[in-house]
């Protein structure tokens, strides 16, 4: 009989109902147990999605008996602290996107896991997604040809509140490491690392990025053109450009959706994926395929590449000037 894995949960804000949800749509997930810094936030999410055990405090999560994986759902700010306590446990780890304040965090957290050998895994959701995979799929078939230029964008009207997680430097708010992570990664997931990178932005009042644009180039010359914004609704979406053809990622893009291949006759052939989760379904089944095959990495989305995509998001904040209160370098 399959083994059922018991999920903890660290953060119970937005993202984390929607892994609860779909945690409970999966036949060998159980939610064991949730942690917040509020005892009463702590039992309402538990009631919620039936978890047996709710925590005052992320450190008591760490003593309960029945855990077998964590999911970190905290701001970007608490990633690091959140994963190495976890690590120090013993405890495998899915760690949300961005994996911390920047690259030496990172680098920390995967020595610690590596030489623990404890299982670790950005939650970087999109790369797990079916339309992600077939895209994959079409490109290592040759249906696009050799890509020559991706262009993407993600962005969205947030109300401005200055101590949000969105804002705030101190939580390593703006729009870089919340939704421009998302441009930046299918850029690198479809050309590689560029050898170039050219960034501007906007600094809000906060001095955070409300908005970005992002240039890469390759050591061949090819490039991606890349946008974020916290200041308007945009229509978020993903064109990878091929030597004979494209392929187009609906709105939005990052999410589960759906997508067209664009041939040499310019007739679209779409794609559409018969989703019953709100997509967090497939990365927790990744976490879960790999933990019952003794891996202690995914190999869709190795260690390694979640350590070159922090670098790439510094040297783009090196770029734009931003610079995180209290991260450590």
């Amino acid at each position: 009989m399959p083994k059922t894995y018991n999920w903890g949960i660290i953060g119970p804000g937005n993202i984390a109902h929607k892994f609860a949800e779909d945690l409970s749509k999966l036949d060998n997930a159980r939610l064991s147990a949730v942690a917040s810094r509020s005892q009463d936030r702590a039992d309402q999410f538990a009631r919620q999605y039936g978890a047996p055990h709710a925590y005052d405090s992320y450190e008591a999560l760490l003593q309960c008996p029945e855990l077998d994986v964590v999911y970190i759902a905290t701001p970007h700010s608490e990633h690091y602290r959140n994963t190495m306590a976890c690590l120090e446990a013993g405890i495998p780890v899915l760690c949300e996107k961005a994996f911390a304040f920047n690259a030496q965090e990172t680098k920390a957290m995967i020595e610690l896991a590596q030489s623990k050998q404890v299982f670790l895994m950005e939650a970087l959701w999109t790369r797990f997604l079916p339309t992600t995979q077939k895209v994959l799929e079409l490109i290592q078939s040759d249906a696009i040809g050799r890509v020559a230029s991706v262009k993407a964008d993600f962005g969205f009207k947030a109300g401005f509140d200055p101590g949000s997680r969105l804002f705030n430097p101190e939580l390593a708010g703006g729009a870089l490491l919340d939704i421009g992570i998302y441009p930046v990664f299918i850029a690198y997931l479809m050309m590689g690392r560029p050898e170039r990178i050219q960034a501007i932005a906007r600094l809000g009042q906060t001095g955070v990025d409300e908005e970005l644009g992002v240039l890469f180039q390759m050591t061949d010359g090819r490039m991606a053109h890349l946008h974020a914004t916290l200041l308007a609704n945009t229509k978020t979406e993903a064109f990878i450009y091929g030597e004979k053809g494209t392929i187009h990622m609906h709105t939005r893009w990052h999410e589960p959706t759906h997508f067209s291949l664009i041939g040499e006759d310019r007739r679209p052939q779409n794609f559409h994926f018969d989703y019953h989760t709100n997509g967090y379904s497939y990365e927790a089944q990744e976490v879960m395929r790999c933990l019952n095959e003794g891996l202690t990495e995914s190999p869709l989305w190795p260690l390694s590449s979640t350590l070159e995509l922090m670098e790439i998001l510094d040297e783009i904040r090196a770029e734009i000037g931003l610079v995180y209160p209290g991260e450590r370098r």
